[in-house]
C-alpha cells in the first residue's frame, strides 16, 4: 500500500513509523510545508520521500492528514477533489468542522473522519515515536457516511496498530473531547501562566517542581499553532467546560475565604471519585 502522511510531526510520524513497523506501507510519501520537517523526516527515514500534496494523492491509496485542523478544513476539500478509489482520513482533535467542510462532496464517501487518543506535547519529526497507539482508543466519528471499503480498511489499520476502536457522532466528539481534552490543555496553560507569572525566580520552579506539578503543566509546552485552531473551532463546547471549571474552581476559592475546611474536604472527597474512570 502507498501511504501519504500529510504533515509528519508527533501523530503523522508516529502512524509513518508503526505502519512500517507492521508492514502495512511498501511506501510512505510525506508532504510537508515547513522546511526543517521536511529535511528531518527524511534523515530519520520516517518517509521515503517527500512530494506536492496534489502528486501524492494521485499516487496513494491512503492518505493521511496530520496538520492543523484548521489547515485540514481548506485543504480535505482540494484533495477530495483529486480522489478516485483513494481513501483519505484526518486525525485532528476536532471533528465535526471537518466533516462539515465536506458534506455534500461527491466523493464524501472516501473519507473516515478519526481522532486518535494519543499525544504528547512535542512537536516535530523527533517527536515521533514507536509503539505510540499500543491500548490506546481512536474514535471513528459519522461512520454511516464513508463507504464501507474505506471504513474497513481504516478499522484494520487501527487495529494493527493495537487501538481499540470507538464510535461517535461528530458533535458528541467534540463535545467529550472538550471535556477529557481540552480543558486540560487549557488549565495547564493557565497554570504556567499563572507560576511564570507569580513565581520570579525560575530557579526556584526548576528545584522544587514535584512529579504532581510536572504532569500537571507539562501541557504547557505542547504547540500553540495546532491549540489555538482547535480552541477555535470547539469554542462553544469549551467554553461550556471552561464555565464550570471556573465554577469549580470558585468553590475551592470560597472554601478557603471562609474557612470552610468541612466542604473543602467534601469537594476533594467528591473528586476522588474519579478514581472509577481513571485506575
Amino acid at each position: 500500500m502507498v501511504v501519504t502522511i500529510v504533515g509528519t510531526g508527533l501523530i503523522g510520524g508516529s502512524i509513518a513509523i508503526a505502519m512500517r513497523d507492521q508492514g502495512l506501507a511498501n511506501r510512505i510519501i510525506g508532504v510537508e510545508s515547513n522546511t526543517s520537517h521536511r529535511q528531518r523526516a527524511l534523515e530519520i527515514k520516517l518517509v521515503d520521500e517527500m512530494m506536492d500534496w496534489e502528486d501524492a494523492v494521485r499516487v496513494s491509496d491512503l492518505v493521511v492528514l496530520s496538520i492543523p485542523v484548521n489547515d485540514t478544513n481548506q485543504l480535505l476539500p482540494r484533495i477530495m477533489n483529486l480522489v478516485d478509489k483513494q481513501v483519505v482520513i484526518d486525525v485532528g482533535s476536532t471533528k465535526d468542522p471537518v466533516c462539515l467542510s465536506v458534506k455534500g462532496h461527491p466523493k464524501r464517501g472516501r473519507f473516515v473522519a478519526t481522532h486518535p487518543m494519543w499525544g504528547t506535547e512535542y512537536s516535530g519529526p523527533d517527536a515521533a515515536i514507536k509503539g505510540a497507539f499500543e491500548n490506546k482508543a481512536v474514535v471513528i466519528c459519522n461512520r454511516e457516511q464513508s463507504d464501507g471499503d474505506a471504513i474497513e480498511l481504516v478499522e484494520s489499520l487501527y487495529r494493527s496498530l493495537g487501538m481499540h476502536l470507538l464510535y461517535m457522532d461528530s458533535a458528541a466528539h467534540d463535545l467529550h473531547a472538550a471535556y477529557v481534552s481540552h480543558i486540560s490543555h487549557i488549565t495547564s496553560f493557565a497554570l504556567a501562566n499563572t507560576v511564570l507569572e507569580k513565581e520570579k525566580e525560575e530557579d526556584a520552579i526548576f528545584e522544587m517542581a514535584s512529579a504532581g506539578f510536572e504532569s500537571t503543566v507539562r501541557l504547557a509546552k505542547s504547540n500553540p499553532a495546532m491549540w489555538v485552531p482547535i480552541f477555535m473551532q470547539n469554542k462553544e463546547n469549551v467554553l461550556d467546560v471552561l464555565n464550570e471549571h471556573i465554577s469549580q474552581l470558585r468553590k475551592f476559592k470560597s472554601c478557603l475565604e471562609k474557612e470552610n475546611y468541612e466542604y473543602l474536604q467534601e469537594l476533594i472527597e467528591h473528586a476522588n471519585g474519579i478514581r472509577r474512570i481513571l485506575k
